[in-house]
């Protein structure tokens, strides 16, 4: 077993084929057959089920892509300390989605401009997905929400593990979503629509949402969706409630007729591994917090 194994070992189980894997990474389609037959081999089990042409993972063969991506991130890390002057190889960002359509597109073009010798993997999901994925080393870095919770009528910041640093890099108004005919509000019981417009289970704006509304009496609903296009047009039907940050909201077309209620104002923040460091984070470091 090796790195390059390793590689070609994930390359499989992204692509689920050994031909896209092979032109992935340049290589003989023999070769990488031949290349995972010997890991199985050399693993004593099968890591891979056989569908026709296309390969899905065993429950084996899921285990091990874990300790896969968490030894080839160990090698990364190994490689940028020998160089810490030199930005190159690869970078794993993840975002939300509301970061990543409003606050990364100026910054990533100016880091691909400045550093082309770094190959910037981007992500998106729900804060504390990537949270995990930093620290299971499936992501180097991240960009979640600052987490809050609503308890004895104001907002409370709540702490993040102690395995990951942080640094706050962007400042995000966060705003609840009515249908426009909706009375003013000023206390959650005044929010007559109990279902709420989000993501999926660990979005963190999810979580705000539901921790002030929940204090309204009424039970509340979710209506999971897939898109802040999604939650604007379930809020603007008069179906549901939601909660953008207003940078989102003002951008071009994304402004329906709804009405918004200020929330809180809270930090967007870069995270990573405690330890974990490369000369291309600092760099995207700075181009995040460079102005545009």
């Amino acid at each position: 077993m090796d790195l390059a194994t390793l590689a070609i070992f994930r390359a499989v189980a992204l692509e689920q084929s050994v031909t896209r894997a092979a032109q992935h990474l340049q290589r003989a389609q023999s070769n990488v057959t031949t290349r995972i037959q010997q890991l199985e081999e050399d693993l004593g089990t099968a890591l891979f089920l056989r569908e026709g042409k296309r390969m899905v993972l065993t429950e084996r063969g899921t285990t091990f892509l874990a300790y896969a991506e968490q030894l080839l991130a160990l090698a990364d890390e190994a490689r940028h300390a020998m160089h810490p002057q030199r930005p190159e190889g690869s970078l794993r960002l993840g975002s939300m989605e509301s970061t990543a359509a409003v606050r990364l597109p100026q910054p990533l073009v100016r880091f691909h401009r400045e550093h082309p010798q770094v190959t910037l993997e981007v992500g998106t999901g729900p804060s504390l997905a990537l949270l995990d994925a930093v620290l299971a080393r499936r992501l180097d870095c991240a960009l979640i929400a600052q987490p809050h919770s609503w308890q004895q009528g104001r907002w409370q910041a709540e702490a993040l593990p102690a395995e990951v640093d942080a640094q706050p890099v962007f400042r995000e108004e966060l705003l609840l979503v009515l249908p426009a005919d909706h009375p003013p509000v000023d206390h959650p019981e005044q929010v007559r629509v109990r279902t709420l417009a989000g993501f999926v289970q660990g979005c963190s704006y999810r979580h705000i949402a539901l921790s002030w509304l929940g204090v309204g009496g009424a039970p509340v609903r979710v209506q999971e969706v897939g898109s802040y296009h999604a939650i604007l047009a379930c809020v603007a039907a008069g179906a549901c409630v939601g909660v953008v940050p207003r940078s989102l909201l003002e951008l071009p077309r994304q402004a329906p007729a709804v009405r918004s209620v200020p929330l809180l104002q809270l930090d967007t923040l870069l995270i990573r591994r405690h330890g974990y460091a490369s000369v291309a984070f600092e760099r995207l470091h700075e181009a995040l917090r460079s102005p545009a």
